[in-house]
């Protein structure tokens, strides 16, 4: 009698093991994958440059060129060619003279991308037995030359939006406390944001830009990943918190391009980076922090609309909320009886 009672809850046990074992293991197996994929296709990825010269060898150039990893716009003379690696049309650019030739750069907007530009017209040159002369246009402030700092602000803007989302609900769980929970992220995310971004620039000397621009689109970043969870969780407890954490990590984190720019991602993969917050996140920083606000406007949009949907899965869960206090009220009548 209590070996057969004993058996079947083994039995159970068994499998719950066996399920949890499996879950982990995929969830590892999915880890790798997000994180690796992304890397081992990584590189030159039709990154935008601009050339100016000869029309022979301008045309020698994007020849030499040709292919997925470079797309090639010619521009009258240097000082268009200058003006669209500071307007983001280009990402860097070739002047191609008698036996001189001239790189510009845009360190800021993606090293890989600046350096890989620079290790291709440095092997023409020699080809050429031209000499070659490197300037950088917009490079990483002098206290972090390789913008380390910079790229490595992507797990605090990650992590800004979700731990607010879990102490927050904990602290003030349920129907009750839905409002507090936005109101303390919504804080969260402004006072964070302006903190990591004087550490970021006063601190670590990393970023370069207008101070309160700067802190605000962070600001922002935050908000849209602290809100869209809040909002997940409020409608679905911390099953909807994890499956808004997952998608943010497994994909959000290796697809932001922080550290090489969009391009540096296959396009499918940049693509998909740049619609959720971390790329986004990313993205304006980018442009608030070195370029003066110049390309910001997508990403600043791309984070308000996931704001505006955080707003409305909280606005839908506190209608329900409401609903179901009318609901378990009871009627008139049992409360006279």
């Amino acid at each position: 009698m209590t070996q057969s009672a004993i058996t079947p809850d083994r039995a159970g046990q068994g499998r719950t093991l066996a399920v949890v074992v499996v879950g982990l293991a995929a969830v590892v197996v999915a880890m790798l994958c997000a994180f690796a994929l992304p890397s081992i296709h990584s590189g030159p990825h039709d990154i935008p440059v601009g050339a100016t010269g000869p029309q022979a060898a301008t045309a020698a150039v994007g020849k030499a060129l040709a292919g997925e990893e470079w797309d090639v716009t010619t521009y009258d003379d240097e000082k268009a060619l200058k003006t669209a690696i500071e307007d983001r049309d280009v990402m860097g650019g070739i002047v191609l003279a008698q036996g001189r030739i001239t790189v510009y750069t845009a360190t800021a907007a993606g090293a890989q991308s600046a350096a890989s530009l620079t290790g291709v017209v440095t092997a023409l040159a020699k080809q050429q037995q031209a000499e070659v002369t490197v300037t950088d246009l917009k490079p990483f402030p002098a206290d972090d030359p390789k913008g380390a700092g910079f790229s490595s602000a992507a797990l605090p803007m990650i992590f800004g939006g979700m731990i607010p989302a879990v102490i927050l609900s904990r602290l003030f769980p349920g129907h009750a406390g839905l409002r507090l929970r936005l109101a303390g992220g919504v804080a969260f995310a402004v006072v964070a944001g302006f903190a990591v971004t004087a550490m970021l620039q006063y601190g670590t000397g990393s970023l370069s830009g207008t101070y309160w621009l700067t802190s605000l689109g962070l600001s922002l970043g935050m908000a849209a990943l602290a809100l869209t969870l809040l909002g997940l969780e409020s409608l679905r407890g911390m099953a909807g918190f994890g499956l808004g954490a997952a998608v943010i990590m497994l994909l959000g984190n290796p697809l932001s391009g922080l550290a090489g720019g969009p391009h540096w991602l296959p396009d499918g993969w940049a693509t998909l980076g740049q619609f959720l917050p971390p790329g986004a996140s990313g993205s304006l920083l980018r442009a608030n922090a070195f370029f003066d606000g110049t390309g910001a406007g997508s990403p600043a949009l791309t984070l308000g609309c996931w704001v505006l949907l955080g707003l409305a899965l909280i606005l839908i869960a506190d209608r329900r909320g409401l609903r179901r206090g009318t609901t378990d009220q009871p009627a008139p009548e049992a409360q006279l009886v």
